[in-house]
């Protein structure tokens, strides 16, 4: 979001009215609509990590990632599946993301430690090739060996 003169206003958990839906989350799970997306879950990212936030986007292509990434480290043999949500609560910038590999989060990625609340599956979501989803992994495989596969959580 910007303010009046372009710049962007940051979300915060104090200050994230100013942001509106329709807001994603993709996944390797099969949910259903009214289900809650709950933090304290095992991350779909770091083997054996529980994670303290739900993370979420205001971007399909952002979530379609999600579900892709999630699968495929999963083992899974499909694409996995994404949602629409709804936050029960205050959320904030993805500090993974935000200004760290892609200034003013362009991927319009948040994070909170509140339900998500599913309010439908979304069944045209674009995927990504293969071969770009196997850049992907390759990429995060290279972090992980780097010891850079960080997760602020």
């Amino acid at each position: 979001m910007s303010d009046v003169d372009g710049s962007r206003i940051p979300v915060t958990l104090d200050a994230c009215a100013h942001v509106s839906g329709p807001f994603f989350h993709g996944t390797r799970v099969r949910l259903q609509v009214g289900d809650h997306l709950v933090p304290g879950r095992v991350s779909n990212f770091q083997h054996g990590r529980v994670m303290n936030h739900i993370y979420f986007t205001a971007l399909l292509d952002t979530a379609a990632w999600g579900a892709e990434l999630a699968a495929a480290l999963g083992g899974e043999d499909q694409t996995g599946f994404v949602y629409e949500v709804e936050p029960t609560g205050p959320f904030e910038d993805d500090p993974n993301v935000t200004d760290k590999r892609f200034p003013g989060n362009l991927t319009q990625s948040y994070r909170s430690r509140h339900p998500l609340r599913i309010t439908r599956q979304v069944s045209d979501w674009p995927g990504h090739d293969r071969e770009t989803l196997e850049r992907m992994l390759g990429s995060l495989r290279l972090l992980r060996e780097q010891g850079r596969d960080i997760i602020e959580d």
